[in-house]
């Protein structure tokens, strides 16, 4: 889930619903938002609280996680007991914590050990050790930095004081304190302040969007199983500047090492001719102070899913023009009319005038299908409202069991 930008694998949730799995007696089939997870019977109650593990996470090798030492402490989308389980959920009695509910604010709150409260949609990741099942993923999605941060960590008493807070908070104030305490050195490799990360929120953890506006239209495009890919040219003259980026990381030579054999990034730079693609885009929208290509680079070695590829290949989710007073971020429609007359492709269009159903599970067997690429099963799909600046994504559970579980 997204919490204030931040992925987080695992939180305080709900339970939302409970029911029995036919022929199971000691295990039933709990609800959490689009989640569905195996859990003992009669451990978790309909409106309580509980701690959700996501998929794909890795918990400590200690208690009370113990039971998962054959699973190597990972958790994964299974099919047990004839049911799909996703994610792990803890009830606060695991941890030897209470769980209380407050008529004045007509909440649930669960009471720690030390006794700090905790309510629902809090992040609990880094309280309870968790990381990305796979180590390479810990590296790759890692929090960046930028270089307003970088100056920040080098004088966090200055930059705890009320009055740098408040600088710190507009754009000219930044610019401001690095004037005066920024070093050449926190420039190097920092992430570009005007690009915002890829990260997509999925269908399971936004349960308003069911039933939503049933009339309402959304693009739905193909979901690219690779990693994500950013490439970004800021100014003009002697003040341009462009960045290669991973997910996260800042590359400023093709020599810079990434998590795969080459660097792909740059590979993918020079490929389809970033560079001069950016600067015709700049020369031919004058108007516009940046603009920011995102997509997945995907192929051989890249993720399990190869797609029969013996190379790597590119396909872009994101269009970005920054102008003066906002920032454009173009639908799917609009980014392949653009970028197709630069020789850029673009991730596959496969509705677009696609309404949501009724509910997460309906949407998430719509999410099955074969990919565009090859013919074979597709990662999934990705939704982005008409006007561009909404988007949500719905990952095939097959997928998921298939090359996750």
């Amino acid at each position: 889930m997204l919490i204030d930008g931040k992925r987080e694998l695992a939180y305080v949730v709900t339970i939302d619903e409970i029911k029995p799995i036919p022929n199971y007696d000691r295990v039933e089939h709990a609800r959490v938002g689009g989640w569905w997870v195996i859990v003992k019977k009669d451990q978790f109650s309909v409106g309580e609280p509980a701690i959700y593990i996501e998929v794909d996470s890795k918990v400590p090798g200690q208690e009370p996680f113990l039971f998962l030492e054959k699973k190597h402490y990972k958790v994964k989308t299974q099919k047990m007991c004839k049911v799909l389980s996703q994610g792990l959920l803890m009830h606060p009695a695991d941890f030897n914590w209470e769980s209380f509910y407050d008529a004045d604010f007509d909440k649930w709150f669960i009471l720690d050990s030390i006794g700090s409260t905790w309510k629902v949609g809090d992040p609990m990741t880094d309280m309870l050790g968790i990381t990305y099942a796979e180590e390479h993923d810990n590296k790759r999605k890692a929090a960046s930095v930028d270089k307003y941060k970088k100056m920040a960590q080098r004088k966090p008493a200055l930059f705890k004081k009320p009055w740098a807070r408040w600088l710190m908070k507009r754009d000219w104030g930044r610019k401001v304190m690095f004037f005066f305490f920024g070093k050449a050195k926190d420039k190097k490799n920092g992430w570009p302040t005007w690009v915002a990360k890829t990260d997509e929120e999925r269908c399971q953890n936004m349960p308003w969007l069911f039933p939503g506006n049933p009339e309402e239209e959304w693009i739905a495009t193909e979901k690219v199983d690779g990693t994500s890919t950013t490439f970004t040219m800021k100014g003009r003259g002697r003040k341009q500047e462009y960045y290669v980026c991973s997910r996260n990381v800042v590359f400023d030579t093709p020599e810079k090492g990434c998590y795969y054999d080459t660097n792909v990034y740059f590979e993918m730079f020079e490929k389809y001719n970033i560079k001069n693609v950016l600067t015709r885009i700049m020369e031919d929208y004058p108007a516009i102070k940046f603009v920011t290509i995102q997509g997945e680079t995907y192929g051989e070695g890249i993720q399990k899913r190869t797609y029969g590829l013996k190379e790597h290949q590119f396909k872009a989710f994101n269009l970005i023009f920054g102008y003066e007073d906002q920032i454009v971020r173009f639908n799917p429609i609009r980014m392949t009319e653009i970028l197709s007359k630069y020789g850029v492709p673009c991730v596959d269009i496969v509705d677009e005038h696609f309404k949501i159903p009724a509910t997460c599970d309906a949407l998430l067997t719509i999410a099955e299908g074969k990919s565009k690429i090859d013919g074979e099963m597709r990662e999934g799909l990705v939704f982005r409202s008409i006007d561009g600046q909404r988007s949500f994504k719905a990952v095939s559970n097959a997928f998921l069991l298939k090359y996750h579980g």
